[in-house]
């Protein structure tokens, strides 16, 4: 998990969130190992997408579909400690389209500061066809 955790903290680096100041790196890790990584991308619309959507999208895109893991970090803007920023409920609604019962939604801060939680802990009664 080191390897994505510090993926998703250079993912972080290239968030474009000049309006709120506050940036999220997320780093997805399919079952097969591959790791895909995604940024907040902000515009002064209503149209700014997600570090954990602009990620699965990636590795949706190149043809992925079974998913084991999804770390996120996200914190202000110029500020070294990470924040605990959980996904938003777009984000969690749109990734338990592509996700099992096992996915593991990883909140990252520190090695001492971590939570790690299914797609059910954070959205039970999610709308499923």
């Amino acid at each position: 998990m080191e390897e994505q955790i510090l993926k998703a903290i250079e993912a972080k680096k290239k968030a474009h969130a000049p309006y709120s100041k506050y940036e999220v790196g997320a780093a997805l890790k399919t079952k097969t190992g591959k790791v895909y990584t995604g940024c907040n991308i902000e515009n002064n619309g209503i149209q700014s997408i997600c570090a954990e959507r602009v990620a699965f999208c990636k590795a949706i895109s190149e043809g992925e579909t079974e998913f084991e893991s999804i770390v996120v970090v996200s914190g202000k803007q110029g500020e070294k400690e990470l924040d605990f920023g959980t996904p938003c409920g777009y984000c969690r609604q749109f990734m338990q389209e592509f996700v099992d019962k096992d996915f593991k939604i990883i909140i990252y801060q520190s090695a001492e500061k971590q939570q790690i939680y299914t797609i059910e802990d954070l959205l039970p009664h999610r709308f499923k066809l």
